[in-house]
């Protein structure tokens, strides 16, 4: 087995902000061997990495995060010595039919991480890290007129998914308080970007407007979203990863606040354009529907302390971000036609 200067575990790396943290890190790391675990469910999609898959410092495990025993065993036949942890159910809706599956992965899931972690680390924490990815949900909502998420705001989770990923957020520090585990948190905004699995917004509306199907929006669509290019995301992760202080939890947002409308009638002119359509020609397809159980009215994040101390800032604005997104999309409908049918689970590198 060749010789690789640090082995990182990527888990989730197969999902959407996985795929392009892997490919980032595999890329511009070749003396990094990147190990990605991910257990294939519906959102993880072998097709987003095609193009690193050869690459001798890439490795694909299919696996569950839950299985400490299997979990065990790739620490130590890869010698793992950093663990950048973002496998995770994470769409709100399904949380709030199937709490106990987003209770079993969110939670039970960074805990076999960290145990594992502390058993082979313990006693040579030096060059050690673990990395758990979070969300601003864990936060709670924010007033419409004002005010930003910080790093020390507290945990008021709202829903199944965000509690499940505050509690993997405590057992993180815990194990940091508790054990010296040398661990990073970081908090992000909402993603958006190329290879999202197209139950989330952006994507979800993209298609629904090519095939002329209704575009849903909760309530008035008046809640507000702060909007982080996905390689945004992942750059920022990888700064983090090397250079942010131990214990420390770092906010990552895009400085883009969006009312959900209003992103709503960018992405229809947008896609109606690019299309060839007439100006108008889909706002036929806005519907409001009931509002969601539990929804936040507005989440925006203070990333100051990351430009501070690291230096990043996002590279994109949003009306650059989603033209370049809805392009991505529309000239990738084999994609998500192959989503959409199903095609992409039998997927599996050559």
């Amino acid at each position: 087995m060749a010789e690789f200067e640090r082995n990182i575990l990527i888990t989730g790396g197969a999902g959407f902000i996985g795929s392009h943290l892997v490919r980032q890190m595999v890329v511009n790391y070749p003396n990094y061997r990147i190990i990605n675990l991910d257990c294939l469910t519906y959102a993880g999609n072998l097709a987003n990495l095609r193009d690193v898959e050869e690459r001798p410092n890439y490795c694909f495990v299919e696996g569950d995060v839950c299985d400490f025993e299997g979990v065990q065993r790739l620490f130590g036949e890869y010698s793992i010595d950093g663990v950048i942890h973002l496998a995770a159910e994470s769409h709100v809706d399904r949380s709030i039919v199937d709490p106990f599956t987003f209770a079993r992965t969110n939670v039970m899931g960074t805990l076999t991480l960290l145990e594992a972690a502390r058993r082979q680390w313990i006693g040579a924490w030096e060059g050690k890290r673990f990395y758990q990815i979070s969300t601003d949900e864990v936060y709670g909502a924010l007033p419409l007129d004002g005010g930003l998420f910080s790093e020390t705001t507290r945990y008021m989770p709202h829903s199944p998914y965000s509690a499940a990923k505050a509690s993997a957020d405590h057992f993180v520090r815990a194990y940091h308080d508790t054990y010296g585990l040398p661990v990073v948190i970081s908090n992000c905004s909402n993603n958006y970007g190329p290879n999202q699995f197209p139950e989330k917004l952006i994507p979800l509306f993209i298609d629904n407007i090519r095939h002329g199907r209704p575009l849903p929006v909760y309530g008035k669509g008046e809640n507000v979203r702060d909007w982080l290019y996905v390689e945004d995301h992942a750059r920022a992760i990888d700064l983090i990863f090397h250079r942010g202080r131990d214990g420390e939890t770092y906010n990552i947002g895009g400085n883009n606040e969006w009312r959900n409308i209003d992103l709503v009638r960018v992405i229809v002119r947008t896609v109606d354009r690019l299309l060839g359509h007439p100006e108008g020609y889909s706002d036929h397809l806005i519907t409001f529907v009931a509002d969601r159980a539990g929804h936040d009215l507005r989440y925006a994040i203070d990333s100051s302390k990351l430009q501070r101390e690291l230096g990043w800032k996002p590279s994109l604005q949003f009306e650059e971000g989603i033209e370049k997104t809805i392009r991505w999309y529309l000239e990738h409908q084999q994609w998500l036609d192959d989503i959409n049918s199903g095609a992409y689970r039998g997927f599996r590198p050559r």
